[in-house]
């Protein structure tokens, strides 16, 4: 492989800046640039070992930096690899970068790194997208998932899962080499079709775990929908703490949706301030109103605010219809003013007593209990990443739910007295399946595809 260079931290001003390197050539290339303030034989030196010195281009000096030496097989792509630590700063770390290349070094590609720590099996692929996603991270919760399948948890299950479905193979081949065996051969078929019943289980409960791993990686979209003036924006600002959204007595100030993310218990929470919904004659207010009926549709939970110091009108039933079938919290906003002309029993079809909250947005009354709700809804505080492994990536997801097909085709195909080695293609198409997710059987394509979603210095 070719010796590949990139930058690795954000660019802009900053206190520092890293440009990496990697391969045969990595050193042989930051020799011709890296002038040590003390002299030492960069084929000498020990790996895990920092060297101060400036980074030159010919007689002139670029910056003053630290160099980090990791050498293979001990790094993170198992190659030679250095880390140019410079100030931070857009012209000095595009300079370092720029003279890497022109002394022999490629630009690396998206993922590159981590690619080439797969490729060299350093890590498996569900490992390397743990890369990603720890980058990505918005929430405590959602980084120490990554953080758990980068050290390996889910990769542990799908081992424990294939080396089951080893066992079975092995019992094939035995029937197979001595069909004679009548006997023997209705035992390994009872004990191949308990082990394809604990291969299930376990493939079921990695499904299952995705409920929780998709609100911990994709939070929860939350829409706030009410008539003009229900107090909609203003719930918003109480929420996130500063004036987002402009609050004003005019009915029809939100226009087009305001979109801001905050973290609840560890979890990300998208909230959508959508325009109030009535009936409007101006054409720019009637996009906007059918736009929060859209969000409304697509959200994973709907606030509903109603102004509790005047009755229902017409427009607020048309709201109520928007909730049926929908997960949804009703928000009876105003309570400041000391008048509710609001009967509860009007929500009934939609939502129950406990599911009815009474706030002053205004005030900041109550706001609390709309966060307990949402805990509570969405089982928040029963997620927990200390005992078992959770499936937070959709192409996982995806796989396992193939895997369990194949399984239960293995486990008919047995009922059936259907012969071992045909049986056998399902559980082939299991161990393929899971091979998906650790990357012992995935196409160059998908990952091409896992990694182009990588910034360039990683």
């Amino acid at each position: 492989m070719s010796t590949i260079a990139a930058i690795s931290t954000a660019i802009g001003t900053s206190g520092i800046g890293i440009v990496r390197m990697s391969g045969d050539k990595s050193f042989y290339v930051l020799n011709k640039i890296f002038k040590p303030k003390k002299d030492f034989n960069i084929d000498e030196i020990k790996g895990y070992s920092i060297k101060y010195g400036y980074i030159m281009d010919e007689d002139r000096v670029i910056d003053e930096v630290l160099v980090s030496f990791f050498k293979a097989p001990s790094s993170y792509t198992t190659e030679d690899l250095c880390e140019i630590s410079s100030h931070g700063g857009t012209f000095v770390v595009k300079k370092i970068l720029e003279l890497c290349l022109k002394n022999g070094a490629n630009l690396a590609e998206p993922g590159e790194f981590t690619k080439r720590a797969f490729l060299n099996g350093r890590i498996d692929l569900s490992q390397a997208e743990a890369v990603i996603d720890i980058i990505n991270s918005r929430t405590d919760k959602e980084a120490k998932s990554s953080i758990n399948q980068l050290e390996g948890s889910l990769s542990r299950q799908i081992g424990k899962i294939r080396d089951l479905l080893m066992q079975i193979m092995v019992n094939i081949e035995v029937s197979i080499d001595y069909p004679e065996y009548d006997e023997a051969n209705e035992i390994q078929s009872t004990n191949t079709l308990q082990i394809l019943q604990e291969v299930k289980e376990n493939l079921e409960s990695l499904e299952k775990s995705f409920e929780n791993g998709k609100i911990i990686k994709e939070g929860i979209k939350l829409a706030l929908i009410g008539k003009p003036n229900a107090g909609k924006s203003s719930l918003l600002n109480a929420i996130l703490q500063e004036e987002r959204a402009i609050v004003t007595a005019v009915e029809g100030t939100t226009r087009d949706t305001i979109e801001e993310d905050v973290s609840i218990n560890g979890i990300p929470l998208h909230i959508i301030d959508t325009a109030g919904i009535r009936n409007s004659t101006n054409e720019v207010e009637k996009i906007g109103i059918e736009k929060s009926r859209k969000m409304a549709q697509d959200a994973d939970l709907i606030i509903a605010i109603f102004d509790c110091s005047t009755e229902l009108t017409n427009e607020d039933l048309e709201i109520l219809k928007l909730l049926i079938g929908k997960k949804c919290i009703v928000v009876l906003n105003k309570v400041d003013l000391g008048i509710n002309k609001v009967n509860k029993s009007a929500f009934k079809p939609v939502a129950d007593s406990s599911n009815i909250i009474e706030i002053s947005a205004k005030e900041g009354i109550g706001i609390e209990k709309i966060y307990d709700k949402i805990t509570e809804m969405f089982n928040i505080n029963e997620i927990s990443l200390d005992d078992s492994t959770i499936v937070t990536n959709v192409r996982h997801k995806n796989i396992i739910v193939k895997a369990i097909e194949y399984t239960n085709n293995a486990i008919d195909d047995i009922k059936k007295n259907v012969p071992m080695d045909i049986m056998s293609i399902s559980v082939k198409e299991i161990l393929e399946e899971l091979g998906k997710i650790t990357g012992e059987s995935v196409s160059d394509e998908i990952i091409k595809e896992i990694f182009s979603n990588f910034c360039l210095g990683k």
